[in-house]
């Protein structure tokens, strides 16, 4: 056998072998980002009365200082993924959605493109497309409230008119509320910094 057609097999196996291994490792084959949920599963959370054991979740709070998880405090049921808890009331169609910012800003970091493309989708789905919705800003605890305050407006009005003129969603669609730090989704002291707690929450309103 000669080496050219060795060397012709060799790649024929690994063209073969490597949309299998993808496949094999999930690490590699799907999503990079936790905290981006999909279309679809924006879709299911934002239904009226899906789901709703999963409403009104708070994350725990960070593990102790000593790196282990506080484990007399486990609930007995297992936490719904992070980027599916919301602090709305249970029986609400609503999700929270991790969206990058600068720091100390309103302008989207090109990762949150991603989020909100997900949502666009999700608002402008057969599902989706009767409901009207509220986007809510929330922050951390780093900064005073006012500022904070301030702050989660500008960002859920940055959303709103993202997804007006990226997903032509009518703003009539979408009511914008600031919320600043006064719903942690996980409970830290002031001047906390915690990705999770500066979020965007979409809430349905109904029809």
């Amino acid at each position: 056998m000669s080496l050219s057609f060795r060397a012709s097999s060799l790649r024929g196996m690994l063209v073969l072998l490597v949309p299998a291994l993808l496949v094999s490792l999930p690490g590699l084959a799907q999503r990079g980002a936790a905290d981006s949920p999909t279309a679809l599963e924006l879709i299911q959370q934002l239904q009226p009365s899906a789901n709703s054991g999963t409403r009104g979740i708070r994350i725990p709070a960070e593990p102790s200082a000593s790196g282990a998880p506080d484990t007399a405090a486990a609930p007995a049921k297992p936490m719904p993924p992070p980027r599916l808890a919301t602090t709305a009331p249970a029986g609400v169609g609503a999700a929270s959605i991790s969206v990058r910012f600068g720091t100390g800003s309103a302008e989207l970091a090109p990762e949150a493109l991603r989020s909100l493309d997900a949502l666009g989708q999700a608002l402008t789905s057969a599902e989706l497309a009767q409901f009207r919705f509220r986007i809510e800003g929330h922050t951390d605890t780093v900064g005073t409230a006012e500022a904070n305050q301030i702050l989660s407006e500008r960002r859920a009005a940055t959303v709103r008119d993202y997804l007006a003129s990226r997903h032509r969603i009518s703003p009539d669609r979408l009511e914008i509320l600031g919320l600043g730090e006064s719903q942690l989704l996980v409970t830290t002291p002031d001047e906390t910094a915690n990705a999770r707690n500066r979020r965007v929450q979409v809430v349905n309103l109904g029809g």
